[in-house]
């Protein structure tokens, strides 16, 4: 006998009942966190143009869209904030009375299980729309660390469950547990966006929360994407400050370095859908060039498949109801 009559592996996927359980890879929509933008005011929900079907949203409505996501499946929401003034030192994102901290306060208040994540970092609240404090041109590191920790502590007196500081300053997740331990905070835990890119796939992002540097870019703070060593060395460094989950961002560029991380560290590895990511699949499936649905489950399949636990992405709802229709 020749060998193909012994080995037909696609007798394995004839049927779908038999592909579905023997599926090694599950996507569910409890693996999502679901990025929302918030703002001041009430009633306000704007369309963010090069992201189609996602909204800059006052808390009230912010608040509506998290039970949304909540029923859906979606356990967790991720919060950044946009101000309606800005300065050099970005010092309102620690201020109790911003969006962010009155959209976690109102989201646990309304659906207490939802589980409120909040990004911490100052380029929403500057008027030069860097990550930190600005010398010379140059982002002061060290002078950067204490405004990162006190907007943590914010987020978590306001009532956030996790913090997630995404500045990408060296040092920065030690920063924010100490203060947060100093503060009665030693049960909230931080998501450190340990390898966090300089991509141009951030691009609608920046405009969604109007974070676009005023001079220069972010490559001397954040990675280059001929990096996957160094990527590894971040990573190890934020889980010695004391990260609970570690991230990588964007996702589908980097779905090397997402599963070189799983397999060299325990503790779980978030992976960020960008913005530009989700931007490309919704105007091409709305040009009719793909078919947007299968293309949103196979993306978020693979990076699943490469070996991150959760996935933070703004196709969350969408999916979750593809998830849910079979």
């Amino acid at each position: 006998m020749t060998s193909d009559q012994f080995s037909r592996l696609r007798r394995l996927r004839r049927n779908s009942t038999l592909r579905e359980m023997l599926s090694e890879t599950r996507l569910s929509a409890s693996d999502f966190i679901y990025p929302m933008f918030v703002v001041n005011g009430t009633g306000v929900r704007t369309p963010i143009e090069p992201m189609p079907g996602i909204d800059q949203m006052s808390v009230d409505v912010a608040v509506e869209e998290a039970q949304k996501a909540f029923d859906a499946g979606i356990k967790s929401v991720l919060l950044f904030g946009i101000p309606d003034e800005k300065d050099a030192t970005g010092s309102r994102s620690s201020s109790p009375e911003e969006a962010v901290q009155q959209a976690a306060a109102a989201i646990k208040k309304a659906s207490p299980e939802t589980y409120v994540i909040t990004d911490v970092c100052l380029c929403e609240y500057t008027d030069h729309g860097h990550c930190g404090i600005v010398t010379g041109n140059v982002v002061d590191n060290d002078a950067t660390l204490p405004l990162l920790a006190e907007t943590a502590v914010s987020h978590a007196r306001a009532g956030a469950d996790m913090v997630a500081p995404s500045a990408m300053m060296d040092g920065q997740v030690a920063a924010i547990r100490a203060a947060l331990n100093d503060n009665g905070f030693t049960n909230t835990p931080i998501m450190g966006y340990s390898a966090k890119y300089a991509s141009v796939f951030y691009g609608p992002f920046r405009i969604a929360a109007g974070s676009t540097p005023q001079f220069g870019d972010r490559r001397d703070y954040q990675m280059a994407p001929t990096q996957s060593r160094e990527a590894m060395r971040e990573i190890e460094a934020d889980i010695d400050e004391g990260a609970d989950l570690i991230m990588v961002k964007p996702a589908l560029a980097y779905l090397d370095v997402v599963k070189e991380a799983s397999m060299r560290f325990d503790t779980p590895i978030v992976a960020y859908n960008v913005s530009g990511e989700y931007s490309m699949i919704a105007a091409a499936g709305n040009a009719g060039w793909l078919d947007r649905e299968r293309a949103t489950l196979e993306v978020l399949t693979s990076i699943k498949r490469a070996g991150a636990s959760l996935i933070i992405t703004y196709s969350a709802i969408e999916a979750a109801g593809l998830l849910a229709k079979g």
